[in-house]
Formats: structure tokens, sequence, C-alpha cells
């Protein structure tokens, strides 16, 4: 039996996966993807980025967080919220968002290949499915294979009490009382979506401060606010050990020799690469202690002809840069120039509420003796933040105080990840903060925050 070849062979449908296919099969390149049929679509779509938003959109209309500016903090449109109510909206839009990823590859010609996928050597792989095998060559290939929560084996999981994220989604009970282990970007997401369904919600980080990456009074308001709603935060503390007691509750060791308790604990600490799947070693690919592949800056990995995008290079983890890394390295390896700065690829994170930030921090700028100013917005100086209830608003724009050249902007609240891209866009052209000053935003909108910040920058100097 002839063994099929292909250009490029994609390990991984997810935003990698997909974009790296799809960005070859326009280049008139013959492409694969390669994934078990019931992950069509990658961790993005069944566990991770979709089903998590989600989420949170039918906790923020269940629970009413956006109306208790002026109906009080009780408010909430239905006073017993089931995990089932929840899930309906989950369930929904999986299916459509796999409709739409099945519909995108066909429509570029994009072979699906259904299985596991293992390399045998550096140009073949095998994919086996349910009752068979079959091996597939390729000049090139994309590991795009994303990630997986990462399990301590101290931790008795049992996917009720104690469980990792992707239990969380499929969680049967709502619980009165929640230990979140691991104050990083998806456990600070879960932990003020239970908190916006008046869940008491304990954080636990080993690290004394939370996300370091993000602008510091972003991060004094976002912690400012989980307070308002009755988390707790245990920074510098690290579990060493986890039980059920005797009154069939959770009990949380700290090595201080404190105790946590609670009904529930979520164990969010880090995430595992599923690149262990692929027996990588027969195409001469090492990994680290995580499971991650190096690349270099056109995403190859120490093999030439074998790139890697998404999650499983690390950081930033994020869908929307994944699908730029994956299109990135097609056109490498195929020889298609591009023009990209990734420096200004925008950061969202979707806790309540949510963050966004795209180019400098107050504290790169400071390390690196980079002189700056401030000009900052806050919604109750505005009618639309008025007029939605948004308490929390900030936005924040970094500029050079002698060029005016636009340095960074962050913000927090509602519509934060929508308005980042404005100044996304005024950073790309290398604009400067009186671009803001002179252009007319509609009125009421909350984008008039721009123009807000930038008045309240430039009359500072």
């Amino acid at each position: 039996m002839t063994v099929p070849h292909y250009d490029l062979v994609v390990i991984g449908s997810g935003p990698a996966g997909q974009k790296a296919a799809i960005a070859a099969a326009k280049l008139n390149k013959r492409a694969a993807v390669v994934d078990r049929r019931e992950m069509l679509g990658g961790v993005c779509i069944h566990t991770g980025t979709i089903p998590s938003k989600t989420l949170r959109e039918a906790i923020l209309y269940f629970s009413g967080v956006r109306q208790r500016a002026f109906y009080g903090k009780s408010y909430s449109l239905k006073q017993e919220i089931t995990p089932q109510d929840l899930s309906f909206r989950v369930q929904s839009v999986l299916r459509r968002e796999m409709d739409v990823v099945r519909a995108q590859l066909n429509r570029n010609d994009v072979d699906i290949l259904e299985g596991a996928a293992r390399f045998e050597d550096p140009h073949t792989i095998s994919v086996d499915a349910h009752d068979e095998q079959k091996k597939v060559t390729a000049d090139h290939f994309v590991v795009a294979c994303g990630t997986r929560p990462a399990r301590n084996p101290a931790i008795p999981f049992d996917g009720k009490r104690v469980g990792d994220s992707d239990e969380l989604l499929v969680m049967q009970q709502l619980y009165r009382n929640v230990i979140v282990v691991g104050a990083g970007v998806i456990g600070l997401e879960y932990a003020t979506m239970l908190a916006a369904l008046n869940i008491e919600v304990t954080v636990i980080d080993a690290r004394p401060r939370l996300l370091d990456f993000v602008d510091s009074e972003i991060i004094e308001a976002l912690t400012y606010q989980m307070r308002r709603n009755n988390a707790v935060f245990r920074l510098g503390e690290k579990v060493t050990s986890v039980t059920i007691d005797e009154r069939d509750r959770v009990v949380a060791q700290l090595e201080s020799g404190k105790r946590v308790i609670g009904d529930s604990l979520l164990y969010t600490v880090g995430r595992q690469a599923n690149a262990d799947m692929l027996n990588l070693e027969a195409a001469g690919i090492a990994t680290d202690e995580r499971g991650r592949l190096s690349v270099n800056e056109n995403f190859q990995t120490s093999v030439p002809h074998i790139y890697a995008a998404g999650d499983v290079i690390g950081f930033p983890s994020l869908a929307s840069v994944s699908m730029e890394q994956g299109r990135l390295a097609s056109c490498h390896m195929f020889e298609f120039p591009t023009n990209v700065a990734p420096e200004l690829f925008p950061y969202g994170i979707y806790t309540i509420p949510e963050i966004s930030m795209v180019g400098s921090t107050e504290q790169q700028l400071t390390a690196d003796r980079v002189p700056y100013e401030v000009g900052i917005a806050r919604s109750d100086e505005l009618a639309k933040g008025q007029m939605i209830g948004d308490e929390t608003g900030l936005l924040k724009i970094l500029f050079d105080p002698t060029t005016k050249k636009l340095l960074g902007v962050h913000a927090i609240g509602e519509g934060a990840t929508e308005l980042i891209h404005i100044g996304q866009a005024v950073l790309a052209y290398g604009g400067s903060i009186e671009y803001f000053r002179d252009t007319v935003f509609n009125y009421p909108t909350l984008a008039e925050a721009y123009k807000v910040a930038a008045l309240d920058g430039l009359n500072k100097l």
C-alpha cells in the first residue's frame, strides 16, 4: 500500500495547527492535520479557551454581576444556579465551533487524519485510530499538540471534590467554599468566576505576587475587586498535602503550618505539554521537564524541518498568539515573507473583571531606565461606564514625555480585551498619545477612555 506523502503534516488541530495547515494550503502545498476525532479543534475548543470563556459568559449572565451596581450586591438573575444551567451554553458553543473548524479545513482542502500521531522517524508518523494504523510521510511537520493540566502525584484527585481545570468544566455540583491552588492566569480566571457565583474562594500560591508580568496597578485593582467578592489570598504559601477529613472536608496543609479548609479544591499549578505522547525521540527532538519544545525565532525545533507552535512551546500560551505562530511557521518553511512584531501581541486575561495589555509595563520601563509618563481614565468618569455599571474599569496609557510616542496600554474592566486593540493599532504604526487627543470617538462609548486618558497624560506635561 502506498504511504501518503504531504508537504506539511500538522500534529494537533487547535489554533496553531489550524492556521499552520491553512497557511500552507493557501501557498498551494498539500497539507494534513492529525488529531483524534473527539478532539477536533484541540484543547482550545474542548477544555481551554472556548469552554472557559463561554462558562464565564454564562456565569456573568445568571449571576447578574453586571447589574449589581444598580440593583445591589445580592442581585442575581436566578437564585439557584446549577451546573446544568452553565453547561448548556458551553456545549452549544462547542458544537458550533467544531463545525466551524471542520468547515474551514475542508474549504481549504486540508486533509483531516483522525487518530493519535507518533513519530516513526524524522519524516514519518503513524496515525493510530481505534481499529487501524496507517503511516504518513511529509517534508515538514508542525507539532501543535497543546497541553493538559499538570498534576502533582501527592494531590488526591477524584474529579469531584479535588480536581483540575478540565474537570471543573464538567462539574456536577457547585460547592459553597473552594480552595484554588495556583494563581496563574487559569487559576485566577476560575477563581473570579466562582467568586461571582458567591462561592467563597481561597487562592493559594507560592509566589508573593500575582501575575508579575502584568502592570502592578492593574493587579492591585483586580485583587481589590476579588476581595470585595470575599476572595481570600494566601500568597507566598506552599501546599504540602491535601486530605479529606472525617467531616468530608478538603484540607490543604501549608508549609508554614497553616491549614486551609474547604468543600472542594481546584488544582491549577501549570500545564503539561502533550508532546510526551508523540515519541519525539524517534525524530531526534528532546523536551523539557514539562514536555515543552524549544524553538528559534522561526519556530523551528532542533530538527530544522520540524516546527512547533502554540502552547507546546510555552509562554504566552494564548490562542490568539498560537494562531499567528502556526501561520508564521508555515510561511517560513515555504519561504513566504512576513512582517510581524511579536512584542505588540496583546494579552487578554478573562478574569472578572477582565484584563488586557499591549506593549511595555511600568516595571519594564523602570528596569530599562526609559522615561515615561502616565495617562489614566476610569470608567466612572465615562458616561458609558456609568450606564453599564462598571465600577472597576481603568485604562492606562504609558508614553514618552519628550516625543509623546506610545509605549504601552493596560486595561481592566468591562470590554478591556476589545478596547486594547485601539492602543495596539497606534503602537503598531509608532503613533503618539496626541492621536487620541485629536481623534473623535463615538459618544457614549468605552473607547472614549482613550481621549480621557490622553488628556490626563498630556495635562501632566
